[in-house]
């Protein structure tokens, strides 16, 4: 076992008529200067063990890629399929995923974990598997027709290499990758750092991967030409408040990983509460959190991964989204003309003559949108509103919610936060407004 991993694997990782079978040549141990895996390949550890090793990540509203180990090497299975994916309750699309989900589900490691990843295509087109920002050796890097020929419908490759540094990195499509990722190609990967100490692990880990559609009302099948106009935003392939929250106890440490493969659009996202830092990349992470300076937005570029630290420290139910307003609205939010301001006095009972029941929508906002009983087209989804204690938002697409709790005893728990008395906003009264001097009456001249 010990010979055949000698020599890291690296060139040809495909078989057929006119190739050979997968070999395992690279650089000798004393070649200079020494490959980026080649202290992992001479450390020669076994696989990581989750709990022992790490503690797994948590990915809301998705999955992780089943593994056994073969003599020593993680094995995994990865098939590119057509899939039926309900982004929220009544918008159904059919996305390119992997393993019958998009995002494609989590393939979760250690440090040094050698691996074998099949990969079999159920696509209608030739494809291949790209492993974003991993250091492998260059036939392995999933490059259709530069590194490898395009694996073609039916056909199953396998990739074969070693995971040499902890970190966040992405997997997608590198053939036709404007379409091929457009409709949904795409996953993320998390290589742990082995570390036995739980106490210098994060206590909540979570995993998001960031992606946009532009997906026409009452159709299915995503634009994957689009450039612009991308009407659905998802967090983990689904729009708020379909989005599963994420729930930490005070006191945690929090992790949160963002990635991003969305076609044309940097997300810069959110959190109300609280502030963090920005502890890595898909490059590496900051050697010294210390001269890190504190932020509330982290902007998550097309092809780059983000990762975020935090105290839990501050108790109640956080929103955070992207700050790009457009894209906290769904497919209703974008498809109509801009109706803020006109003036419909009269208007509506003149045309309920010929349409019973019609109703102006729009002329104070999207929260009529959001709010409307009226019948929508089929497959299509409205500006959802996120029902809370106190009414519903005027927010949906690309967004989720922090819960913070204290006491917390199960983190499944996602009960809406019991506000301490005198702690929330409220209608000012008339005692008030006079101690203070406040007038909200403009004063006759």
């Amino acid at each position: 076992m010990k010979l055949f991993w000698f020599s890291l694997l690296c060139l040809s990782a495909l078989w057929g008529d006119n190739s050979e079978p997968l070999t395992t040549l690279s650089s000798p141990p004393e070649a200079f200067p020494p490959r980026p895996w080649a202290k992992a390949f001479k450390a020669n550890l076994p696989p990581a063990e989750p709990g022992k090793d790490y503690t797994p990540v948590v990915v809301p509203n998705g999955s992780k890629v089943d593994y056994k180990v073969v003599e020593g090497v993680k094995v995994f299975h990865l098939t590119a399929e057509v899939i039926d994916w309900n982004v929220a309750d009544n918008l159904k699309i059919k996305a390119w995923g992997y393993n019958g989900s998009f995002p494609g589900p989590v393939i979760e490691l250690g440090a040094g974990d050698r691996v074998r990843i099949y990969v079999t295509n159920r696509l209608p087109a030739p494809t291949t598997t790209h492993w974003h920002g991993v250091l492998l050796p260059c036939g392995m890097d999933g490059v259709s027709a530069l590194t490898q020929p395009a694996i073609k419908p039916g056909e199953t490759f396998v990739y074969e290499f070693i995971f040499p540094d902890p970190g966040t990195f992405m997997y997608h499509s590198h053939h036709d990758s404007m379409t091929q990722e457009g409709m949904g190609q795409a996953g993320m990967i998390v290589v742990h750092e082995r570390q036995k100490v739980k106490d210098l692990r994060p206590d909540r880990d979570f995993m998001i991967l960031l992606h946009e559609m532009s997906i026409p009302v009452q159709t299915s099948n995503p634009d994957a030409s689009a450039m612009s106009g991308f009407n659905i935003l998802t967090m983990n392939g689904k729009v708020f408040p379909n989005t599963e929250p994420l729930v930490a106890k005070l006191g945690d440490k929090v992790w949160v990983r963002y990635g991003n493969l969305s076609a044309m659009d940097h997300h810069p996202i959110h959190l109300h509460g609280y502030n963090f830092k920005i502890i890595g990349s898909d490059g590496g992470w900051a050697k010294d959190k210390s001269v890190l300076v504190p932020e509330t937005t982290v902007l998550v570029p097309v092809g780059a991964v983000k990762v975020i630290e935090f105290l839990a420290n501050n108790p109640g139910d956080w929103i955070f989204h992207c700050h790009m307003t457009h894209h906290t609205m769904n497919q209703m939010g974008h498809e109509f003309p801009n109706m803020v301001g006109m003036d419909t006095n009269g208007f509506d009972e003149k045309v309920r003559k010929l349409i019973p029941g019609y109703m102006t929508m729009g002329t104070r906002g999207m929260h009529d949108m959001a709010h409307s009983k009226m019948p929508l087209p089929e497959n299509s989804i409205p500006m959802f509103g996120y029902t809370g204690q106190f009414g519903s938002t005027v927010l949906g697409g690309m967004a989720n919610v922090l819960r913070v709790r204290e006491d917390l005893k199960d983190y499944n728990d996602t009960s809406p936060y019991d506000f301490p008395k005198g702690t929330v906003a409220r209608p000012a009264t008339e005692e008030e407004l006079s101690r203070d001097g406040i007038q909200t009456h403009q004063g006759k001249e």
